[in-house]
């Protein structure tokens, strides 16, 4: 029996993993799972709720309660928390910066992670920071994307730019740091590139070319399989 495909993308803020997850899963025909922005809705839900966000047990304990899912086709993801549609409502800079923080707490890692690994069991593509290393280390495909930091900045810039035309890229780049730190040295599942990942730096290159190079690799690999799974037994 052929297992799900899974195909794991990771890196730092800024690398462009939403946008070529949602392409890759578009063009393979599978579930699309964004696992920033199910991070996002715990933050939304701790905003809503009496507990303080520096209360890592209650912080933890809603995580492992609170309904979200994601369902559409993946340039039309929804966001549901608690069944309401939350997709605008988690995309503010508070609620950004609050899942930031919050997905260092380790419980709340563990309540995503074991969504993450229910959801996938159809065949996913995920991007997160940690999806090849914790969430699926079996994965058949590992993706690792990254760029200099400045080419980062100025793509989130552009896009934090579209909801806030206040915001300075000086302000983006700062934050962005101050977020690839805090990701990169928390104690529970830090952004740490697999071993096995295939590394693209998109530096200097568009979206459709990073997307060509991902589709081949994925593509290359699954034509062996197939190849492998039709050679008759001796």
């Amino acid at each position: 029996m052929t297992r799900p495909l899974i195909i794991a993308i990771d890196g730092p803020s800024g690398a462009g993993k939403s946008t070529l997850g949602r392409k890759l899963a578009r063009a393979l025909n599978l579930l699309y799972i964004d696992t920033g922005s199910m991070y996002r809705a715990v933050a939304l839900a701790v905003m809503e709720s009496s507990i303080s966000a520096s209360d890592d047990v209650a912080v933890g304990s809603l995580a492992g309660r609170v309904d979200i899912d994601l369902k559409g086709d993946p340039d039309s993801l929804q966001v549901t928390l608690g069944g309401l549609d939350v997709t605008d409502q988690i995309r503010t800079e508070e609620v950004t910066d609050l899942s930031s923080i919050i997905s260092t707490i380790p419980a709340v890692r563990r309540a995503m992670v074991a969504r993450q690994r229910e959801m996938g069991k159809r065949g996913a593509v995920l991007n997160g920071r940690d999806i090849g290393t914790v969430v699926f280390p079996d994965a058949e495909f590992k993706f690792f994307l990254t760029a200099l930091p400045q080419a980062r900045a100025e793509r989130r810039f552009n896009e934090d730019r579209a909801q806030d035309p206040s915001v300075s890229f000086e302000e983006t780049f700062a934050d962005m740091t101050e977020r690839d730190a805090r990701d990169s040295t928390r104690a529970d599942s830090p952004l740490k590139k697999a071993d096995d990942a295939i590394v693209i730096d998109s530096t200097g290159l568009t979206i459709n070319e990073v997307f060509r190079q991902m589709m081949a690799a994925v593509q290359e690999k699954l034509s062996h399989r197939d190849a492998e799974s039709q050679t008759p037994l001796p």
